[in-house]
């Protein structure tokens, strides 16, 4: 790794210029601050709103799974990580609580 930065700090457009280092730094930093603001400021935002409205859930709430099965938490059980829908009378089915999508009105 030193042998790859003594390369770059003395090759010859560095030493002549003197300029390109802060002109890379000038392109990188900008470059870095749109990736924050485009990609993972939103996906932070959305991770934060899924994890909120994991724990708002509640008995009796109608809900949607990531696979698209519709169903009525029956049960919720915090410290297995897991929430039971009723999907009929008869059908309850066990899912991971991370798994639930979202709320359905």
């Amino acid at each position: 790794m030193n042998n790859f930065l003594l390369l770059f700090m003395s090759s010859p457009d560095a030493s002549q210029g003197g300029g390109s280092f802060l002109a890379t730094w000038g392109i990188l930093i900008p470059l870095f601050l749109i990736m924050y603001l485009l990609l993972i400021r939103p996906q932070r935002k959305r991770q934060k709103e899924h994890e909120k409205l994991l724990t708002e859930l509640k008995k009796g709430d109608r809900v949607v799974t990531n696979s698209g099965m519709f169903g009525t938490i029956f049960a919720i059980y915090d410290d297995k990580n897991k929430v039971v829908l009723k999907i009929t009378d008869d059908i309850k089915v066990e899912f991971l609580k991370s798994s639930i999508a979202g709320k359905v009105d």
